[in-house]
């Protein structure tokens, strides 16, 4: 019994550690708005 409490216990760390991570990216770290250009290929304004 003890080594399953102990497995749950280091599955639970784990678990909160991701979680944290998660949270923190979400949070704290703001993207920087960037100008983005996409060429698009004549033939696809054709109508076939």
């Amino acid at each position: 019994m003890p080594s399953l409490f102990r497995f749950l216990t280091v599955i639970a760390v784990i678990v909160a550690v991701v979680y944290g991570a998660i949270y923190a990216l979400a949070n704290f770290v703001t993207p920087k708005p960037r100008e983005m250009t996409v060429s698009i290929p004549p033939d696809k304004f054709q109508k076939k």
